[in-house]
């Protein structure tokens, strides 16, 4: 399938707005009013949640976003608001409610283990004033967007009478509307064009325990009989979706099969998906194939809830050069690096010339990803490996290392950098860990006072002299002298 561009494609977001908190520490003791631990904060991050993880997938593909929703009247408003800017979002339909509180997520992270969540929130319905003034904005919205996307988290804003507001100026405007529900009642929802809900949401919806495809049937024919919507199509993680269209048989999408690292925003990322192929003027089946690729790829990433065009089109074809999905260049580092530490990822690094792999090599990626969740390989360009080997180095060039070293389980990405790039390299990753053969020192291992700077350390593995590249190399060279005579 071809993956159209999305650069044109205007999309209205209506739902509930949160702000994830992250915050770092250490913990050093037990403190002496309960037996708890003290955690001593080093810093604290903020990223978009709930429907402003729809917005971000849909600015990361390139469409053009506006948002309605409320937020409270504090510090953590203007935060959204500010994450929304540098999105190069449209506010315009946001509300600032007094005396409500901007949903926020504080999650505590303490020697890269998750300890703590802390919610704040209300569940209230929104006020008529903000009805009022949200349905104003989404009635002036709808007839220059493409699609509307509804994210319900349950948070108050998504009741009965707004929803009633968004099918209404829809059907009036003949726009489609796609909503990811939330909670027992679907009836709510009547009148909307596609309903998104997982395996877990369906069966709760419908009241019927989904244990096989059967069940999935049965409940997917029972949510049409509960609310009065168009199409259904329930996610069912690695098994795939099932979309339900009232006039023609169920069509199921297969899942490929992915290592599957971080689940979270994957629904996000199927409902920002649809309203994209939507918009781009595809069908639904054709825009759930184009989910279902989406959502595999996000889940086969670490913390990242995100996925970009060029990864949609190498994923959509069957023959594509996946190693290139793995393969990062030092101008993305900062934002990935960012986003795997906001989750608490453990982040291992290991480095070499890594010409002509061999099993010494493949020992010691594998006990390198097991120190942590995250392994970094990053390779020397071929001019850094001529330099160190000599002449006639590399015998593989640093592309096909890289589609080579992709191609393991065990790596989850791969840079290619030059020598006097390593310091650059350490200071962005901030590696918990470094990784090296043993025929190194610690004290050897170029970069490792800039990891214990950081507060990482070195980790030696054992290794056989007699299996290297260059060993490998000489043995063939003599072997051909010998031949040859």
């Amino acid at each position: 399938m071809n993956i159209p561009n999305f650069n044109k494609c205007h999309v209205l977001v209506v739902g509930d707005l949160m702000l994830d908190e992250y915050v770092w520490g250490d913990v050093d003791r037990i403190s002496p009013e309960a037996p708890v631990q003290i955690v001593s904060v080093q810093r604290e991050d903020y990223t978009l949640g709930g429907a402003g993880n729809v917005v971000n997938n849909l600015v990361a593909l390139g469409a053009n976003v506006s948002v309605a929703g409320v937020i409270g009247d504090r510090s953590d408003g203007k935060r959204l608001i500010e994450k929304f800017n540098d999105l190069g979002a449209d506010t315009g339909g946001v509300i600032r409610e007094t005396g409500r509180l901007t949903t926020r997520k504080t999650r505590i992270i303490a020697a890269h283990q998750h300890v703590l969540r802390i919610d704040r929130e209300t569940k209230k319905d929104i006020s008529g004033q903000t009805l009022e003034f949200i349905t104003e904005f989404i009635e002036k919205k709808i007839p220059v967007a493409d699609v509307v996307l509804i994210s319900d988290y349950g948070k108050g804003l998504i009741t009965k009478a707004l929803l009633k507001s968004i099918t209404a100026a829809a059907k009036k405007h003949k726009k489609i509307t796609i909503a990811d529900p939330k909670g027992f009642d679907f009836s709510k929802y009547a009148g909307i064009s596609l309903l998104t809900p997982n395996k877990k949401e369906a069966a709760l919806a419908s009241g019927i325990e989904i244990t096989d495809e059967s069940d999935l049937l049965k409940s997917g024919h029972k949510i049409f009989e509960i609310a009065d919507i168009d199409n259904l199509l329930i996610t069912c993680g690695k098994d795939g979706m099932v979309l339900f269209d009232r006039n023609r048989s169920p069509h199921q999408i297969s899942a490929q099969a992915r290592q599957v690292y971080d689940v979270s925003g994957a629904g996000d990322t199927v409902v920002a998906m649809m309203g994209l192929a939507a918009a781009s003027g595809l069908s639904f089946e054709e825009g759930a194939a184009l989910a279902n690729t989406a959502a595999g790829i996000v889940v086969g990433k670490v913390g990242t809830a995100t996925v970009s065009r060029e990864e949609l089109i190498l994923a959509s074809h069957t023959h594509s050069d996946h190693s290139l999905l793995k393969h990062k260049s030092l101008s993305d580092l900062p934002t990935l690096i960012q986003e795997l530490k906001n989750k608490g990822k453990q982040i291992v690094l290991t480095n070499g010339c890594f010409d002509l792999l061999h099993a010494g090599h493949i020992v010691l990626f594998s006990a390198s990803k097991q120190l942590g969740d995250v392994l970094i390989v990053a390779i020397d360009d071929d001019a850094s490996v001529s330099a160190i080997k000599g002449p006639g180095r590399p015998v593989i060039s640093a592309k096909e290392r890289v589609r080579i070293l992709s191609a393991l389980d065990s790596v989850d990405y791969v840079i290619i950098f030059s020598s006097e790039q390593l310091k650059t390299l350490i200071e962005i990753i901030k590696p918990d860990i470094l990784t090296k053969g043993s025929n190194y020192t610690s004290e050897k291992v170029v970069g490792h006072e800039l990891v214990e700077q950081f507060g990482g350390r070195v980790v030696l593995f054992p290794v056989s002299e007699k299996i290297s590249s260059t060993h490998i190399i000489n043995t063939i060279k003599s072997n051909d002298a010998v031949n040859a005579i």
